[in-house]
C-alpha cells in the first residue's frame, strides 16, 4: 500500500478513537457525525485489511495491528501540526495561545493562581486547562499536542517523553487547629494512633508513604481513601483525623485558617514533582517559555525546594 493511495485524515480519525476509545466521543472531538466516524474507520480497515478496533463493552479496544500504529501516526500527526505554527516567532504578550496542562490538584493549588497572575500581565490572550490525564494516557496526549506539558511524581517513560524536577518536597501532616495531637511532643506512635485519609485517584493500593512506613516495619490506619486533598482537607477540620501531605502544599492551605502542620515524626524519602512534554517540543519557544516559568516559580515557591 502506498501513502498516495491513503486520505490523511483519516490517521486524524485513527488517533481520535485511539485517544478517546469511543467512536462517538471520536465524532464530538472531530466535529463530525458518527457515520462518519465510522466510514472513516471501515476505509482504515480496509486498507490495513485489520479491524483496528473491536469492541468491549463500551470501549473500543486496539487490536495489536492498531497498537504498532499509535505511536508513529501521532507523532507524524504532532509534527504535521507544528508545520502550521511559525516556531522563529513567539511573543507572549501577543500570543493567543490555548495551553493545556496535565494536572493533579497539589499542583494546581500551589501553581495555578500564581501563573494566572503571570499570564494576565506577560500573556494577557493565552487561555488556559488544567486537566486530569490518567497515567497511561500521558504519552499520548503529549505526543498529539493535546496536552502540553504534564506534571506528576516520576515514572517510567519512553524516550519520545522528556522530563524535568520542578519541585522536592518533604511530607507534612496537616491536622485541625485543636487536635489532640497538637499538645505534647508529636512521636511517630502518636501519629500511628488515629486514622488516616489517603488521597489518592486509584481504587486500591497504597500510598507513598504507606509503602515506606511499611519498609520501616509500622503501618498507619486507613479510614478515608477519596479523590483530591481538597476533600481531605475539609474532612479534618471536622475530626480528628489526619492528613499527610506534600508540605508546600500544606503551607499554602493553611493561610486559609482552621489547620495546624506539623512535620511528619518519621524521616521519608523527599516527594519529586516532575514537568514532562513531548521531545518533538523541546526547542518550541513557547513550550520553552512556558517550562522556564514554571521552574521560576518552584525556586521562589515557599515550602518548595
Amino acid at each position: 500500500m502506498h501513502l498516495s493511495r491513503v486520505d490523511l485524515n483519516l490517521y486524524m480519525v485513527f488517533e481520535t478513537i485511539y485517544t478517546e476509545s469511543s467512536i462517538t466521543k471520536a465524532a464530538e472531538r472531530l466535529n463530525l457525525t458518527q457515520p462518519a466516524v465510522s466510514h472513516a474507520l471501515g476505509r482504515l480497515r480496509d486498507a490495513y485489511e485489520d479491524e483496528l478496533f473491536v469492541r468491549a463493552g463500551r470501549k473500543m479496544v486496539p487490536t495489536p495491528v492498531a497498537k504498532a500504529m499509535a505511536e508513529p501516526v501521532q507523532l507524524a500527526l504532532a509534527q504535521l501540526q507544528k508545520t502550521l505554527i511559525n516556531p522563529t516567532h513567539f511573543n507572549p504578550a501577543e500570543t493567543t495561545k490555548h495551553v493545556v496542562l496535565g494536572m493533579r490538584d497539589v499542583v494546581e493549588s500551589v501553581f495555578l493562581p500564581r501563573v494566572m497572575t503571570c499570564l494576565q500581565a506577560q500573556a494577557p490572550n493565552v487561555s488556559l486547562s488544567s486537566i486530569r490525564i490518567d497515567r497511561q494516557n500521558m504519552e499520548s496526549e503529549l505526543a498529539t499536542g493535546n496536552v502540553d506539558i504534564a506534571f506528576d511524581v516520576l515514572l517510567p517513560i519512553k524516550g519520545a517523553i522528556e522530563h524535568e524536577v520542578l519541585m522536592s518536597d518533604k511530607f507534612a501532616v496537616v491536622v485541625r487547629k485543636d487536635h489532640p495531637l497538637t499538645r505534647g511532643e508529636f512521636t511517630l506512635e502518636k501519629y500511628l494512633s488515629h486514622s488516616h485519609i489517603v488521597v489518592s485517584s486509584r481504587r486500591s493500593g497504597v500510598a507513598v508513604e504507606d509503602f515506606e512506613l511499611s519498609r520501616r516495619g509500622v503501618q498507619r490506619k486507613i479510614g478515608l481513601r477519596c479523590q483530591h486533598y481538597f476533600v481531605g482537607w475539609q474532612v479534618i477540620r471536622e475530626t480528628d483525623m489526619v492528613l499527610t501531605v506534600p508540605e508546600g502544599y500544606a503551607r499554602y492551605q493553611q493561610l486559609l485558617g482552621d489547620t495546624v502542620v506539623l512535620p511528619l515524626p518519621v524521616d521519608l524519602p523527599s516527594l519529586e514533582v516532575h514537568m514532562y512534554w513531548h521531545k518533538t517540543v523541546t526547542n518550541d519557544p513557547a513550550n520553552i517559555w512556558l517550562r522556564e516559568l514554571f521552574l521560576q516559580m518552584a525556586l521562589t515557591e515557599t515550602g518548595i525546594e
